[in-house]
């Protein structure tokens, strides 16, 4: 009987050990635990401890229509995707300019969309310049 009561005992006490261990965790370090992984920062809003993601962003100076061409338009217009007009294809980017009116007009639904091509064409921080100035580059038309 008292090889039992020993064999009982280890177990007993790891265990108590184990419980104090686990309880030995400071309400700090709990907090630290249940941070969030991210923040939100609104643009305009003081964000504390983002300044090296803002500054990592390029918000920089503006973008040339190459820049805007490869990150943004090419991967639809580069091969005519969905019927979107290829780039260095002037018959197609004439027609189309016709129809909304001239390059401004083309701009307008470049800003706003147009069938499958999103608002701004996936460059939700271009300025409206930067954008015609890729319509010019691409299309051949000024």
């Amino acid at each position: 009987m008292n090889l039992i009561m020993k064999m009982l005992a280890v177990p007993a006490t790891v265990l108590a050990l184990w419980a104090a261990s686990a309880q030995a965790a400071t309400n700090d370090d709990i907090a630290k635990r249940l941070e969030p992984v991210g923040q939100v920062c609104v643009q305009g809003k003081e964000c504390k401890g983002m300044e090296v993601a803002s500054a990592a962003g390029g918000g920089g100076g503006a973008k040339t229509p190459d820049e805007v061409i490869a990150k943004h338009c090419n991967a639809c217009h580069g091969t005519g995707l969905l019927g979107s007009p290829k780039i260095g294809d002037a018959a197609a980017w004439g027609e189309r300019a016709k129809k909304e009116g001239g390059i401004d007009g083309l701009l307008a639904k470049a800003i706003t969309g147009l069938n499958s091509m999103p608002p701004k064409g996936t460059c939700a921080d271009c300025a409206d310049a930067e954008l015609k100035g890729a319509i010019e580059k691409m299309s051949g038309l000024k």
